[in-house]
């Protein structure tokens, strides 16, 4: 499955969850107190070999004989199995900090984009205009037009007053889609984007998953990997058996590999791989160049 998919799911509890920022903090310290007792017992160890209680010579004598050379070696063997522990408990402590970090740093992307689509469905609703149906006409100008106190000569009947200006027909998500195609030919992302957007804002439209495909598209054109990699996995998830799937989860391979995730962009190629053996051409041929941006084996 996915990474981006899991992170859809903890959005509505982010408030819930303590600060990831803190828990990568105190690992860290901890990750930083390993070290230093790492730092320390190679030092202890140093000053074993240069003060001659640890022989550094091949030939050692048999244990038994001599005593302090057999001690020597038993402190080294001590010293090194603590500086194996402590090393393995600093890996394991750096992998947890950078899981808390890219889980909150995700999370934090979620949410922004939330919010980003929140303002664009607000700002589109806005440059709609006219006020909605049942408005009475503001205090003042009856029937809109005419001013108060003013009246109508004898035998002069008013004509009706001109009804709002009917607002342009929006934009099919056919015409949508294919003018964003063309803005995202031409490296115009921002163009691209709102035309991606614009789809997407219709609730149950058939072409949403073209749209979060080309929403992906001009993001990751933007550098705007995180949030790319947010609209491609939004793309795969509406349809996962599509035919356009595979370039939703290629896209999404691409994106993780452009925030340095190449761990997850190797699982998703993966996934993909044994989701779908049997690819076109310029999509297998997609996949292997992703393969390669990662470094997958």
């Amino acid at each position: 499955m996915p990474f981006g998919a899991l992170l859809l799911a903890g959005v509505a509890m982010a408030g819930l969850l303590p600060s990831g920022a803190a828990l990568a903090q105190a690992e860290s310290r901890e990750g930083i107190y390993l070290q230093n007792q790492i730092l320390m017992l190679r030092q202890e160890l140093e000053m074993l070999r240069r003060g001659g209680a640890v022989p550094v010579a091949p030939q050692l004598p048999p244990p038994g004989r001599g005593g302090a050379p057999a001690a020597g070696g038993e402190i080294v063997a001590q010293l090194l199995e603590r500086v194996g522990l402590l090393e393995e408990e600093v890996r394991r402590q750096r992998g947890r900090a950078e899981q808390a970090e890219f889980a909150t740093r995700t999370l934090q992307q979620q949410i922004e984009k939330l919010q980003g689509d929140m303002e664009y469905r607000f700002n589109a609703l806005e440059s709609r205009g006219g006020a909605p149906a049942g408005t009475p006409p503001p205090a003042g100008r009856p029937g809109g037009g005419q001013q108060q106190g003013t009246l109508n000569p004898p035998g002069n009947t008013p004509s009706a007053p001109a009804g709002p200006a009917t607002p342009p027909a929006p934009r099919t998500p056919e015409l949508a889609l294919r003018e964003g195609q063309a803005a995202l030919a031409r490296r115009d992302y921002a163009a691209a984007e709102a035309a991606a957007r614009e789809v997407l804002a219709a609730r149950n439209s058939p072409r949403a998953q073209d749209a979060g495909i080309l929403l992906g598209a001009s993001l990751a054109g933007k550098r705007d990997y995180q949030n790319a990699a947010l609209a491609y996995d939004d793309a795969y998830r509406r349809s996962r058996n599509s035919a356009r799937a595979p370039e939703a989860m290629v896209g999404l391979a691409n994106a993780f590999n452009g925030f340095g995730a190449k761990r997850e962009a190797c699982q998703t190629l993966d996934d993909l791989r044994s989701q779908f053996p049997r690819l076109a051409a310029n999509v297998a041929e997609r996949v292997g160049q992703a393969r390669r941006n990662a470094g997958c084996r």
